[in-house]
């Protein structure tokens, strides 16, 4: 989990305490409710699949609201939202992840954010519950790993505010930095279990090329991310500004 606050955009920087993106927030225990609480953050933006939803609920301070977006609802076989059943079947696993074909499913998965209907629809009500002037307090969104739904969401956002391309990239790089190590224990557990961790590598962390082809799919479709917002996400130039506004510390 982290917040997006800081990071420079043109005119300021991304205001701090306000937006959050994260992993799954199933195991979140006592002390991390209260550490969660303290954060003021009033509504959660759940980006994952029914059944992922169902075998790992978020645990929740009471009184927070739960928005459920299934970005990837159009592709029942999208690989990141699939992992928990090829976890339990190893030779599926090699079947379907094996001789590099991974790379391929991820960089597909990042182009279908950026074009697939339910993606457009999902994002677009994220951004639109973003700037409902209703809203009040913090917002966090994710996924199951926090880093492909979760990280174009991110991408998205911070391009839209005004990021540079670097400052986007670097964001979303930063997720093999966090989540490398609370994925070890699984990987080491998984692995007794005959399940070949290498195959798991691309599945668990990001890649250039991941976020390359979601922004090749943005500009061989729309041309801008502004068009994007515009012609594919159906937000106008008003909402735009607004969201700019809201998130946005002048400096």
């Amino acid at each position: 989990m982290r917040d997006l606050g800081g990071i420079p955009v043109t005119g300021g920087v991304v205001e701090s305490g306000i937006l959050y993106r994260s992993a799954s927030l199933s195991k979140l225990d006592a002390a991390d409710e209260d550490a969660f609480a303290k954060l003021d953050i009033t509504t959660v933006y759940d980006l994952r699949t029914a059944p992922e939803r169902e075998g790992a609920l978020d645990r929740l301070p009471e009184g927070i609201r739960s928005v459920w977006l299934d970005v990837v609802a159009d592709a029942p076989d999208n690989i990141a939202a699939s992992i928990p059943t090829l976890l339990a079947d190893p030779a599926a696993l090699e079947n379907v992840l094996g001789s590099g074909h991974a790379d391929k499913y991820l960089a597909d998965a990042n182009r279908k954010f950026v074009s697939m209907p339910s993606a457009l629809d999902a994002y677009r009500r994220f951004y639109l519950d973003l700037i409902d002037e209703h809203r009040t307090g913090a917002a966090l969104f994710h996924c199951t790993t926090g880093k492909d739904r979760t990280g174009w969401a991110a991408a998205s956002f911070l391009l839209l505010v005004g990021a540079s391309e670097d400052a986007v990239r670097a964001d979303y790089l930063e997720t093999n930095i966090d989540l490398a190590p609370a994925l070890q224990p699984m990987l080491d557990t998984l692995a007794t279990t005959g399940v070949n961790t290498e195959l798991l590598q691309p599945l668990l962390g990001v890649r250039d090329s991941y976020l390359d082809a979601a922004l090749d799919e943005l500009c061989s479709r729309y041309g801008t991310i502004e068009d994007y917002a515009r012609t594919g996400l159906g937000i106008s130039n008003q909402q735009i500004d607004a969201l700019r506004t809201r998130f946005i510390r002048t400096e």
